[in-house]
């Protein structure tokens, strides 16, 4: 397809500016797809506001956004799965299929990894791109593109429920109710935990979570979290514990209110990349400790439980911008945090 698309591009910190660029062609193995939306990651937001993240530095003019979803337009020659008009989800992630990762299945700690909008790797803030039809996977009729778009954080969230565990039977909590801990959340319900505590500082984003299926809430900022979680818990504490705050006072916390032999799932980075954590506390209760890096194998998973109703994902988004208007978008969804949850832009 010729022609020039839109593109924002982020040009300094806390900036951002439209310009046009040409539309890209496909390689035979990968379709062109038309970007209808994509959702404003906290990655996005803190490469907007700080310049870069831990090592990966934005050097600008940089293309942010890597939560995707649209219609594809134009197959490469060896595509055969997909077709033009096909609804995707595509999946940011490009791994070489070579190394340890790669071979044993996990993929996502692939050391060659190229994944959208991380440094140097532009995104998908754009009308158009050529991804490898391997990582676009078609969505039912009953889905639309914004839910496409969104899979991305529901396949993190479905792999920290998968790293815990997670069952029926279990007594949850999830620290932090930004969007990452909201997927968690509806992850776990959809694999059939049926007692899910949420635990935030900001009160919208708790009624949210009540909105989309947690059993309880507790505000940190007014309660204490320890007391109760165990009063929520019958005195016995948590089975199960995925944090996505990504401090040091939850994560904390959350040793505190485990219970012995459960698990807790470290989802949140946090700010500095260390944490001074009670260990002599996480050893006499035998804890086992899971992280989570992105995910694997998930997008299938995540797309039927859309699908079937199990997640309502279209209710973690509290705010809807067009491309036009990116660069508000992003300086909202920094500063407005008490009350944006879930960005998502309109590309076209």
């Amino acid at each position: 397809m010729d022609g020039k698309m839109k593109v924002a591009v982020m040009t300094d910190v806390m900036k951002m500016e439209l310009t046009e660029r040409e539309i890209p062609s496909p390689k035979k193995d990968e379709v062109l797809v038309k970007i209808e939306y994509v959702g404003v990651c906290g990655s996005d937001l803190h490469y907007f506001e700080a310049g870069g993240i831990g090592a990966n530095m934005v050097e600008p003019p940089f293309v942010l956004g890597h939560e995707a979803g649209g219609v594809v337009v134009e197959t490469g020659a060896d595509v055969k799965d997909l077709k033009v008009g096909d609804k995707v989800a595509l999946e940011p992630g490009k791994t070489c299929g070579k190394c340890e990762f790669c071979k044993t299945g996990r993929y996502n700690l692939c050391p060659d990894v190229i994944f959208f909008a991380t440094p140097p790797i532009d995104g998908v803030f754009q009308e158009y791109v050529a991804h490898e039809a391997g990582l676009c996977f078609k969505i039912p009729d009953n889905m639309d593109t914004m839910e496409a778009a969104l899979i991305e954080p529901l396949a993190v969230g479905f792999h920290a429920a998968r790293q815990g565990n997670a069952h029926l039977g279990q007594a949850a909590v999830v620290t932090g109710a930004g969007c990452i801990g909201l997927v968690s959340m509806m992850a776990m319900k959809a694999m059939g935990v049926t007692k899910i505590i949420v635990v935030d500082v900001q009160q919208k984003r708790l009624e949210k979570a009540l909105e989309l299926g947690a059993t309880d809430i507790i505000n940190g900022k007014e309660q204490n979290t320890v007391e109760e979680v165990l009063r929520l818990t019958g005195g016995k504490g948590a089975d199960l514990v995925i944090e996505t705050a990504g401090t040091e006072i939850t994560t904390r916390q959350a040793i505190q209110f485990a219970k012995k032999g459960s698990t807790i799932v470290l989802v949140g980075y946090s700010a500095s990349g260390e944490m001074t954590l009670p260990m002599s506390l996480a050893l006499d209760k035998e804890l086992d400790f899971k992280t989570v890096f992105r995910y694997r194998h998930i997008y299938p998973v995540a797309i039927d439980a859309v699908a079937s109703g199990k997640v309502n994902l279209k209710g973690i988004v509290t705010n809807e911008f067009p491309l036009d208007d990116i660069e508000n978008a992003m300086v909202q969804s920094v500063k407005d945090k008490a009350n944006i949850v879930k960005s998502v832009i309109k590309i076209c």
